[in-house]
């Protein structure tokens, strides 16, 4: 697995051995690791997670980065990475993932109740267990892939008795069914299966406009342009300079920008900085704004 992104390695590659090619993909590897604890630990300040996940984090796995990486490569903000690691269902646009997270040594194959409407015979659920993930849990839908990280994993089927794991993942579903909530290994996430987090989603659908519709909209923003040409400046200066005549306005409609849209990583954040200010500043500050001293009583008058 080597994808095009500034973030991807070879998660289950060999040894890195003696050779460049090895040692570079040794340093992608910890620039991914790196990146992926940071954003850990930016999220771990705004919200509540069980104890340990700061010292899980500087045990992540290489195929763990992997997935992190590729969820904030499809536009996953750090405030969003909360619910992910409380047990958030993700949906994600993209469903090259459902085999690029198939690591050869650690993922196997799962049963699970989720999006039943796959033929799970040719799309099998597929586990992973990690420090930070603990069980990873993902499959395809019909437009992309689906990941959940879980607190207990169950290996349901795969044995003849059920194990301490699988009565732990029961009470797990008792919690869900009382909280509405997944039940994630640092949390609970209100985002269930039936109220997902979606990354990147493919909501672009093409049509044509019927004559009459497509004349009234160019009307209104024909209009619309016209007002804010007057609004953000003055007439006489708007009348000078018209704006320049296309022949469809709507034709531009429906263009977006490209990646995230200038969101950035950071784009449901709150976002501020605070500087301790410099003490010969505030006195020439203090100087500057100082009324000046008159002697009402001296000048023998009232104000």
């Amino acid at each position: 697995m080597d994808r095009k992104h500034p973030f991807a390695f070879k998660a289950h590659a060999g040894p890195p051995g003696g050779t460049p090619a090895g040692a570079a993909r040794a340093r992608r590897a910890d620039t991914v690791r790196t990146r992926v604890r940071l954003m850990i630990e930016i999220t771990a300040r705004a919200g509540a997670y069980r104890k340990g996940l700061l010292e899980a984090a500087e045990r992540l796995s290489p195929e763990e980065a992997v997935i992190i990486a590729d969820l904030e490569r499809n536009g996953l903000q750090v405030p969003q990475l909360h619910d992910v690691l409380c047990g958030g269902h993700v949906l994600v646009d993209d469903p090259r993932l459902y085999e690029e997270w198939r690591f050869a040594k650690v993922s196997h194959p799962r049963i699970s109740s989720h999006h039943h409407d796959i033929d799970k015979s040719v799309y099998p659920d597929i586990g992973m267990r990690g420090h930070v993930v603990r069980e990873k849990l993902h499959g395809r839908t019909a437009q992309g892939t689906w990941v959940q990280l879980e607190k207990t994993p169950a290996a349901f089927g795969q044995s003849k008795l059920p194990s301490v794991s699988d009565f732990r993942h029961l009470m797990d579903y008792v919690v869900y069914r009382v909280t509405r909530s997944n039940v994630g290994p640092w949390g609970l996430s209100r985002m269930t299966e039936r109220r997902p987090m979606y990354l990147s989603p493919n909501l672009a659908l093409p049509t044509s406009l019927t004559p009459p519709v497509a004349r009234a909209l160019a009307q209104a923003l024909h209009r619309i342009e016209k007002d804010d040409d007057v609004t953000s400046m003055s007439q006489d200066l708007a009348a000078r300079f018209p704006p320049p005549e296309r022949a469809d306005l709507t034709s531009e409609l429906g263009e977006t920008l490209p990646g995230r849209s200038g969101r950035g990583l950071f784009g449901n954040s709150e976002v501020w900085i605070t500087e301790t200010p410099s003490s010969g500043a505030a006195a020439v500050l203090r100087e500057h704004h100082r009324p000046p001293e008159v002697d009402i009583l001296r000048k023998g008058g009232s104000p």
